[in-house]
């Protein structure tokens, strides 16, 4: 068993000796990871390296080949049906592009959640989604719109707030600033920054960004060579990286400058 990084913090997810292959394929091997209550703990590496698989593989939409992924000290492998449907509702899944349903409106989007864990009345599941929207920054109006007329930004944030629908101890975020222009990926950087502070929120964050890396990220992990090779603060990877691709990542021109920024 690999010793926590930070014996002294709450550990919500233990990663050990995860396996994960399609077909011959492996994607990793021998990966461990710890994740601790209320950071932002961001997943870097080489394209195509495994990084939204491994998100996909935590939250059970993977299946895995090996290993043991304990959530809040339970191994998920052992979990009753009624225990996994009790972990669901504890996380929120941010997927690329907010993944929302394109026949919904963004209300109804935000209440898929809410309909499939808990029973409350229409109006009380509005009330809510409404506040959802009013946390993730977008206006009232956005509430009745579906998901084609909204913006790349605005979908990001529709789907954030489907994510904290149930109030959830943990989030997971797969490449939240893809494809945005740079003030909306810093606008939605700070978003994360503030809910994470306000909600006492742990956020598991995929992503290439440097600039997002060094504006939230509280530790990084660095997936290479088909498992965790180097965790650390970005600033602490930066002067140390102790691997050529977190050298050539955090080392480079654009790290020095997303550090600067």
């Amino acid at each position: 068993m690999v010793a926590l990084e930070n014996a002294h913090e709450e550990c919500l997810i233990e990663v050990r000796h995860l396996r994960k292959q399609f077909g011959a394929q492996v994607i990793f091997d021998d990966l461990n990871l710890d994740v601790y209550a209320g950071e932002v703990l961001g997943i870097v590496g080489q394209s195509g390296g495994g990084k939204s698989v491994l998100l996909r593989c935590l939250n059970g939409l993977e299946p895995i080949a090996g290993g043991v992924i304990k959530f809040f000290g339970q191994d998920t492998a052992r979990m009753s049906r009624r225990e996994h449907r009790h972990l669901e509702a504890r996380s929120g899944i941010l997927f690329q592009d907010g993944a929302l349903f394109s026949a919904l409106t963004v209300l109804q989007n935000i209440q898929v959640p809410m309909r499939e864990h808990i029973s409350l009345p229409n109006n009380i599941m509005d009330e809510l989604a409404y506040l959802k929207l009013a946390l993730v920054g977008l206006p009232v109006d956005a509430a009745h719109k579906y998901p084609a007329e909204l913006s790349g930004g605005m979908r990001k944030r529709a789907g954030l707030a489907r994510a904290l629908a149930l109030d959830p101890k943990i989030v997971f975020l797969d490449e939240p600033t893809a494809g945005l222009d740079p003030i909306g990926a810093h606008d939605f950087d700070m978003l994360i920054r503030d809910l994470q502070a306000t909600l006492g929120l742990t956020v598991f964050m995929v992503t290439h960004d440097l600039d997002s890396i060094f504006a939230v990220c509280d530790r990084v992990a660095v997936l290479a060579d088909q498992h965790i090779v180097r965790t650390g603060a970005p600033a602490q990877l930066q002067k140390d990286p102790g691997h050529p691709w977190t050298k050539s990542y955090f080392c480079g021109e654009r790290a020095r400058a997303a550090q600067k920024g």
